[in-house]
This record gives structure tokens, C-alpha cells and sequence, in this order.
């Protein structure tokens, strides 16, 4: 028998999702798109900085303290020079010092989100499968973090953090000892959520026939059971991901978060703060407007995304 020459090709993956659902509708969301393009562009910029940047502002031999509160695309009254954003007290062309500082509070952002997204997924599979005293200490454990504001816990975690911190590190590891204060302070969400869905997935027949075939429990929550619990902490992920950015503005601004020498935007807010009322709105605007866009895109973002996995809304 011959074989059918005719049969068309498998679709390739790409094709796949364009042909989805999920991208059918991102198509159909001009909210989705336009929080989307924001997202990318502000990240992409902050990725480039070294490229996109007109000034290093962290390089002290390219600073010239005349070129002090220029204001933006204004020439200077001593140098002639001119900026986009205008220039901060020490002559860092604003611009450049968004683009960096941006990265500061991205990385800060990223990586608190996935220590908390870690560990809270790692709780609750634990609690959730196994039960007994086992789910009994971490959640309890969650429900007397939970009665404490999240930057509250945060703040704690890194004064501690800090103070066993020798010295001579603090500054190298502020940013690190800051990561770990956001994450630790942010995990219970993932945790709780993880662990209502292990309770429903661990009854179904597939993780029973897992269990008779012999396959350890470790094996049976890491290949089985975690798949199928993704799509929820992935939109907690989303929506985390602007509540640890604006964490750490707040900690920074608090003066609890980035070092001097390494300033993200709640840094820069926090410098600008200070000149506000003298004239010099400049400073503070700008690095104010670039974390309200993120922030709100990301927030806008992880909305949708929640409605877009939702079954019951399909």
C-alpha cells in the first residue's frame, strides 16, 4: 500500500501558539499589548544601558559637578551642555542614571520573586502531599506572617540580615541581603496556593497509579504533580513581580535598600525627594514616572494573564 504523500506536515511550535487560545486573546486585549510593549521596552532598556546610555553616571572621571541641576533639554549656564531629563545635584545625566538604576530594581525584582516562588512552592507541595505536623507548622508558620504588612517582615529580615553582615561586606551584599528580605517576606502566597492545589491534584487517579507503580514521593511531586499546579503561580509571579519592584523602592527610599553606590529607582526617588520643593522637579519626576509605568504594566499585565488561565472564565 502506498503511503499518502498528501498529509501535511506537523504544525512547528511557533505555529502552535499562534494558533492558541492564549494568543488569540493577547491579540484581542489592546490593554494586554500595550502593558506587554511597556514591559519590554523599559526591560530591554535597562538591558542595554550601556549601549542606550549617553553618560556612564557611576563613572566618576565622566562627571562634571557644573553641569550640577541642568534642567532637562536646557543648556547648562557654564558648560553649554544639554540633557533630556536635566542632570541631579552631582551632574549624573538623569537618563542615564534611570537606565541604570532600572536594572538595580529589575534584577532586585526577578530574583526576590523567584527565591519566593521557590521557596513557597517547595512548602506547599511538602505540606500539601504529605499533611500531618508537616503542613501543620508551615502554615501556621504563613497565617502569623501573614498578620504582619509585607514590608514590615521585610524591613526586619534585612536589618537582621544586615547586622550579622561583617562590616566591610555590607555594601558588596546589600543587594543580595535585600533580594533574600523581599523573597522570605513573600512567599506564603505562593505557598498556600500551591498547597489548596496539591490537596485536589494528589487525589486524582494518576498520582495513585504513581504511588502503586513505586515511585517516590519526591518523584511523584516534581513530575506529577508540580505541572499541574504551574498556572496559578505563574500569575502570582506576574503580579509579585510589581510588588517586590515597588518593595524595594520603598526600601530603598526608606534608606534600607540599594547602597549609595549601587542606586535603583527608589534610590533616585528618594535623592530627588530632597530637591522637590527647591525647584529642581526634574529629579524626582522622572525615575517617580518610570517606576509607576513599570509597576502598573506589570500589575495590568499579571491581570489579565490571571483571566486569560482561568478556565472558568472560558
Amino acid at each position: 500500500m502506498m503511503s499518502d504523500s498528501t498529509t501535511p506536515p506537523a504544525p512547528g511550535r511557533f505555529r502552535r501558539f499562534r494558533e492558541s487560545d492564549f494568543f488569540y486573546a493577547f491579540t484581542r486585549s489592546p490593554v494586554a499589548m500595550a502593558s506587554f510593549a511597556v514591559v519590554a521596552l523599559l526591560v530591554l532598556s535597562s538591558l542595554l544601558a550601556p549601549l542606550i546610555a549617553p553618560y556612564n553616571p557611576f563613572d566618576p572621571a565622566s562627571l562634571n559637578l557644573m553641569n550640577g541641576f541642568t534642567a532637562p533639554l536646557a543648556p547648562n549656564a557654564f558648560t553649554g551642555e544639554s540633557f533630556l531629563m536635566g542632570t541631579d545635584d552631582q551632574g549624573r545625566d538623569v537618563f542615564s542614571t534611570i537606565l541604570y538604576g532600572m536594572r538595580i530594581s529589575l534584577f532586585v525584582g526577578f530574583a526576590a520573586v523567584l527565591f519566593a516562588m521557590v521557596l513557597g512552592i517547595t512548602l506547599g507541595l511538602l505540606s500539601g502531599y504529605f499533611g500531618g505536623w508537616v503542613e501543620t507548622i508551615i502554615m501556621r508558620a504563613a497565617d502569623i506572617q501573614l498578620t504582619f504588612p509585607s514590608i514590615l517582615v521585610a524591613m526586619l529580615i534585612f536589618g537582621v540580615a544586615k547586622g550579622v553582615t561583617p562590616v566591610e561586606y555590607r555594601d558588596e551584599m546589600a543587594i543580595w541581603v535585600l533580594i533574600f528580605a523581599i523573597g522570605l517576606s513573600d512567599w506564603v502566597q505562593f505557598a498556600r496556593v500551591v498547597r489548596g492545589a496539591t490537596l485536589v491534584e494528589q487525589g486524582k487517579d494518576y498520582v495513585a497509579a504513581a504511588r502503586l507503580i513505586g515511585q517516590r514521593p519526591t518523584t511523584i511531586m516534581i513530575r506529577h504533580i508540580l505541572p499541574n499546579v504551574l498556572s496559578p503561580v505563574l500569575v502570582i509571579a506576574t503580579i509579585s513581580l510589581a510588588l517586590a519592584i515597588i518593595a524595594e523602592a520603598t526600601l530603598s527610599f526608606l534608606g534600607v535598600g540599594a547602597p549609595p553606590t549601587q542606586p535603583s529607582l527608589g534610590t533616585l526617588i528618594r535623592i530627588g525627594q530632597g530637591y522637590l520643593f527647591s525647584g529642581e522637579w526634574w529629579i524626582l519626576f522622572f525615575p517617580a514616572c518610570t517606576l509607576l509605568a513599570l509597576a502598573l504594566s506589570v500589575n495590568l499585565l499579571g491581570d489579565w494573564l490571571r483571566d486569560a488561565l482561568n478556565p472558568r472564565l472560558k
